[in-house]
């Protein structure tokens, strides 16, 4: 079938940014401090996309234990501007307390729990501070392009469908969803056979008794419950494919964020797909939390607060660039002379059909079924957001050209804000090709604007083995 379609061109744009989520956020203020006229365009309600939208209020992989910053620039002021408005927290990690509730792993303290709906603000006054146009509840949904350049983006919204003229473009969607439709080379999920780690609704609740929770899991050193959960089993209570529960306490000492469910077989770029992980997980949502009232202590008096109107995916498309960082890069600890950013985080994707299991294969082809040791700091070297052959665009956050079980450690937020950051400065400094861009140059700019993209100022950090 041919469908075409007449339709108005906007005003041009030097930067179209994609999807308004962590990294979509920064690259578009990143874009209009360095003079650039930009639209930003989100498909949801609200800026924020997962720590929002998706209610995942949590902005990890940007501190260390001890709360020094691993990722400055965009993702520290953003953090501070939060805590100062109270939607957000910057935790401390109190001496001789082994858990804590923002996480429950002592080094889990490098997250910051937010307010969704108080973040969500933030991000409109700071995008009208900076002169960013932005358009919710609309979506990119092709690219026009002439040679190897995009030339319009096409959006649709309740004013229907209009071409944006753009010089530079960045795919922010998190799905590579704009390198996609333009023809660059992706790839999806394992390369043996296209399935992807499983993805998950998150759900928030108020009433909890964190002061409850938190003796028993100092009492019994168990976190994640993994002993209950295996009696429950054993007594046909707990039917879930996972062995883990999961929460965070957020800003509010009463809320906290579950991020326990792992729906497997999912996949993020389907639609029917997609649908049925929003009924699944809605119905897992329920049941869920009639066990965790019932079994697991602070939990009785538990109400749902909020659940997520934005499905929790952890991957899907990855872009096939000239450079792809690989398992073999973090075991050996590699630097690069291109490197815009750093995430703190642990591997962290799950087997697709065995949500607690964390499977890794190295470079040489070799299955790990336990543990992989790397560097608790992993770089972000710029060629990884580059896809080819389409010279104009970037892409950011989890679609980035890594070796797939690096995603782990790359894709959460902070780190995404690092990559969205530096597109946006990259964006500016553009002439033909992102690809001509002087790394020199753009991590000299980084660095003036309170990035961090050297490893030798990074705040020290002992190697330690990840599950």
């Amino acid at each position: 079938m041919t469908y075409k379609k007449s339709m108005d061109a906007t005003k041009p744009y030097d930067l179209v940014v994609c999807g308004g989520g962590p990294s979509g956020c920064a690259a578009a203020l990143a874009g209009a401090r360095d003079g650039l006229s930009v639209l930003l365009i989100e498909g949801r309600a609200n800026l924020g996309g997962a720590a929002t939208s998706g209610l995942v209020s949590h902005w990890l992989g940007g501190r260390t234990q001890g709360g020094e910053w691993v990722v400055g620039g965009l993702f520290r002021s953003l953090s501070m501007e939060a805590a100062d408005r109270r939607s957000a927290l910057i935790p401390t990690l109190p001496v001789g307390v082994l858990y804590q509730p923002h996480g429950w792993l002592p080094w889990f303290i490098h997250g910051i729990p937010l307010d969704p709906h108080g973040v969500a603000r933030l991000l409109d006054d700071r995008m009208i501070d900076a002169g960013v146009d932005f358009l919710l509840d609309t979506q990119a949904v092709d690219a026009i392009v002439e040679g190897t350049r995009i030339s319009h983006i096409v959006i649709h919204n309740k004013g229907g469908f209009a071409a944006v003229p753009a010089r530079c473009v960045v795919d922010a969607t998190g799905d590579a969803d704009i390198a996609a439709l333009s023809g660059c080379g992706v790839r999806k999920g394992r390369d043996e056979d296209g399935l992807m780690t499983p993805v998950t609704l998150v759900f928030h609740v108020y009433g909890v008794d964190h002061r409850k929770l938190s003796e028993t899991i100092n009492r019994n050193r168990t976190p994640k419950f993994r002993g209950k959960i295996r009696e429950l089993r054993e007594a046909g209570i707990w039917n879930f494919p996972y062995d883990a529960f999961i929460s965070v306490q957020l800003v509010d000492d009463e809320t906290a964020m579950i991020n326990t469910s792992r729906l497997t077989g999912i996949d993020g770029t389907d639609g029917a797909s997609v649908t049925e992980g929003y009924v699944r997980g809605r119905k897992e949502t329920e049941e869920l939390l009639a066990i965790l009232r019932d079994h697991v202590p602070g939990f009785e008096n538990a109400q749902v607060k909020e659940v997520a109107s934005m499905l929790g995916v952890r991957e899907t498309r990855r872009i096939v660039g000239d450079f792809e960082l690989t398992v073999g890069d973090l075991q050996r600890d590699a630097s690069f002379d291109d490197t815009v950013g750093f995430s703190i985080y642990g591997w962290d994707l799950p087997d697709p059909k065995r949500p607690s299991v964390q499977p890794l294969v190295d470079e040489s082809g070799r299955k790990y079924e336990s543990r992989v040791k790397k560097s608790l700091s992993t770089p972000i070297p710029y060629r990884i957001m580059l896809p080819k052959p389409i010279e104009n665009l970037i892409c950011t956050g989890r679609c980035v050209s890594v070796e797939r079980d690096v995603l782990g450690p790359i894709r959460v937020m902070a780190p995404s804000m690092a990559m969205g950051e530096a597109a946006g400065v990259a964006a500016a400094m553009v002439r033909v090709a992102f690809g001509e861009v002087s790394p020199e140059a753009l991590r000299g700019r980084l660095r003036e604007c309170g990035g961090i993209v050297d490893r030798e100022v990074l705040p020290k950090i002992e190697p330690r083995v990840d599950p």
